[in-house]
């Protein structure tokens, strides 16, 4: 997806354009507009110092749109993001083909970095089915004030993580089967230098991935697979795999969602889409890391084939599992993946998963929960939720939950009809499925969606994840 080329200029000088200042009692003397500025805080009875919370704009003289907001930098990143997005969400409401934005301060090169990377972010054009697409790209940005130039080249492939996570995300779900996802990525991986492998059903029956199958076999034709993706870096020193589920589309197979839920489930896929994005974007910075990314990519229909309750497959790691519920498929599909992954001896493993709707009870749309296999991983996690302004909440997985997965009949429940802390159990359940000891974070994306937008993105489909996972991969 094309984003607007980025220019240094010393000229403010576009129809549309976005002043950033540093926070203060009174406006600086040198602020661009600022009789303008001045003139409009005292008709709306404002301080310049609430310009922190509250971006205001107003027409120039000659008609040019300005926006002005105010950056506090004591403020946390999740915060600061709000404020820049507000700000430019004034000037992108009218599609500008040009916008300039103005730094200065102590903040400047926090407040262009924000700006350019939402404003990448929030003007690309998303997909829509609409007979006539009136929507018009932003084709220029320039920057105007003294900052470091190298950061927006990275920035810069974040964005574009971002927006294909987001991409891929709102696809209608008779455009992105299985099938289609697969064609996708492969071309995503011919255009990108990455390596690519393929295990289809055929193969993963003859492997033993009875797990992944259970859920997949259901689908007609079976176009289900898993798909193994590898990008190298001649100086890494870290070897690091991403798992994500692609479940294209989900009706709950024989537990059947209500109408309810069942819609908007074509975005199940979105773990998948974070994975990809990830490795997009690091792909693009040339991050010196080794990625394998494994994508689990099936639906969950009803049909004569489709897996029922009281079934008892049989895992490729050879865990026997008894089926409770069919609308528990991501973690079925999961666990195959995981250890294939795992099997590979990662230094750090990290899936991606819309996983349960315990963890959305439990959180709301604004974080996303993070489970480690050590203190010290979660907190790693956390801190760079913090940093990124993607947030984060570390959940416990005890042992002694274990108990509540307890079959007579098999290994293993896949979960519990109850549903009672599910997001836990589900990752006890996961557990069982990583080998060799691997560094393991799972992230059940209850923020995938927000209405209203988060952090700093402005659409209801966030992309959360593309950019705390792109710092995890950073080194330590």
């Amino acid at each position: 997806m094309p984003l607007a080329p980025l220019t240094f200029s010393n000229t403010l000088s576009a129809s549309h354009q976005l002043i950033v200042l540093p926070k203060g009692k009174t406006l600086p003397k040198d602020a661009p507009h600022g009789d303008l500025l001045a003139a409009v805080l005292k008709r709306r009875n404002m301080k310049a110092e609430e310009l922190a919370k509250s971006p205001v704009a107003a027409n120039a003289a000659d008609g040019s749109l300005v926006a002005w907001a105010m950056l506090d930098g004591e403020k946390d990143t999740f915060a600061q993001q709000v404020l820049v997005r507000k700000a430019l969400q004034l000037l992108l409401d009218e599609q500008p083909k040009a916008l300039a934005i103005h730094v200065s301060g102590a903040t400047a090169q926090r407040a262009a970095e924000l700006a350019v990377y939402g404003a990448w972010v929030n003007s690309a054009l998303l997909p829509v089915h609409k007979k006539k697409d009136e929507r018009k790209p932003l084709q220029k940005i320039a920057l105007v004030g003294g900052v470091d130039k190298k950061p927006f080249d990275a920035l810069r492939a974040q964005a574009a993580g971002n927006l294909l996570c987001r991409e891929l995300t709102i696809l209608p779900p008779n455009e992105l089967t299985p099938g289609m996802y697969r064609t996708r990525v492969k071309t995503l991986a011919q255009d990108n230098g990455w390596k690519h492998e393929e295990f289809d059903m055929k193969k993963l029956r003859k492997m033993g991935a009875g797990a992944f199958v259970a859920v997949a076999q259901g689908s007609d034709p079976e176009d289900a697979a898993i798909v193994h993706l590898s990008y190298k870096h001649p100086k890494a020193k870290r070897n690091v795999a991403l798992v994500g589920k692609g479940i294209c589309f989900d009706t709950g197979g024989h537990n059947l969602k209500p109408s309810r839920y069942m819609h908007n489930m074509h975005e199940d896929m979105n773990g998948s889409a974070v994975a990809l994005g990830i490795l997009l974007a690091a792909s693009e910075q040339k991050l010196a890391v080794n990625i394998d990314c494994w994508l689990a990519l099936a639906q969950n229909h009803i049909s004569p084939k489709a897996y029922k309750q009281n079934d008892i497959v049989k895992a490729l790691n050879g865990t026997t599992i008894e089926i409770i519920h069919t609308d528990a498929e991501g973690r079925m599909v999961l666990a195959d993946t995981l250890t294939l992954a795992s099997r590979a001896k990662p230094d750090m493993m990290i899936d991606f998963a819309t996983l349960t709707g315990s963890m959305a009870t439990a959180l709301g749309a604004r974080y996303s929960g993070v489970f480690a296999t050590s203190d010290e991983l979660a907190q790693r996690a956390v801190s760079m939720g913090k940093q990124t302004g993607e947030r984060l909440c570390a959940f416990p997985q005890d042992e002694d939950y274990e108990a509540e997965l307890d079959s007579k009949v098999a290994d293993i429940k896949q979960c519990t009809l109850a549903g009672e802390a599910d997001h836990i159990l589900a990752t006890r359940f996961l557990k069982r499925f990583v080998e060799h000891d691997t560094p393991w974070l799972h992230v059940d994306l209850s923020s995938s969606r927000c209405d209203g937008g988060l952090g700093i993105v402005a659409s209801e489909v966030t992309g959360f994840g593309v950019g705390w996972g792109l710092a995890m991969l950073s080194p330590a």
